[in-house]
């Protein structure tokens, strides 16, 4: 009696098996990487634009300080002078101090706003015409081939980050720079 249930099988078709197996092994664990990284990068929330940044900064140090200023509950309270007791030696000037002259106290930075810098001259009417609508008087002036539009005024830079919001508000994007 013959045995017809057994199968024989080649040492070929064994390793031709034992690779197809370890191929589709490696294809579910890559593209289970995959769809890993791309759930993840879904539950990840979405990237923040530059003016969302801008709005979380902190006000300025001068309108944080404003809160001291008035009869609020933060009023601070007054300290009395005390006057420093210096020693003799040193309350003597020496020849080289007395002939300087006194120090020059620094004057405060002036700050403005620039609108644009485009090299189309109607863009640059467009954008002073804009500005004054909204309210704000500009000035252009040429430089490099670039026509930009900054505001005539200047002020302190705490000044000029509040011009900036309204100016934003209007569609610009303004930019602070010093004032020479």
């Amino acid at each position: 009696m013959a045995n017809r249930d057994q199968i024989s099988i080649g040492s070929q078709s064994i390793l031709w098996v034992g690779g197809v197996g370890v191929g589709l092994v490696t294809l579910a664990f890559v593209l289970g990487v995959q769809v890993g990284k791309q759930s993840a990068a879904l539950r990840r929330p979405l990237q923040k634009g530059v003016e969302e940044d801008l709005r979380e900064l902190p006000e300025p140090l001068v309108d944080q300080l404003k809160i001291f200023e008035g009869d609020g509950p933060d009023k601070l309270v007054p300290t009395p002078k005390v006057e420093a007791v210096v020693p003799r030696e040193a309350a003597k000037a020496s020849p080289k101090e007395e002939g300087k002259p006194p120090e020059k106290v620094p004057e405060p930075e002036a700050w403005t706003l620039q609108l644009l810098a485009t090299s189309d001259a109607a863009e640059a009417k467009r954008s002073t015409e804009k500005a004054k609508a909204a309210g704000f008087a500009t000035t252009t002036t040429k430089d490099k081939g670039q026509f930009k539009v900054r505001l005539t005024k200047s002020a302190d830079r705490a000044a000029m980050d509040k011009a900036a919001e309204k100016l934003k508000k209007a569609g610009f994007k303004p930019f602070a720079m010093k004032v020479e």
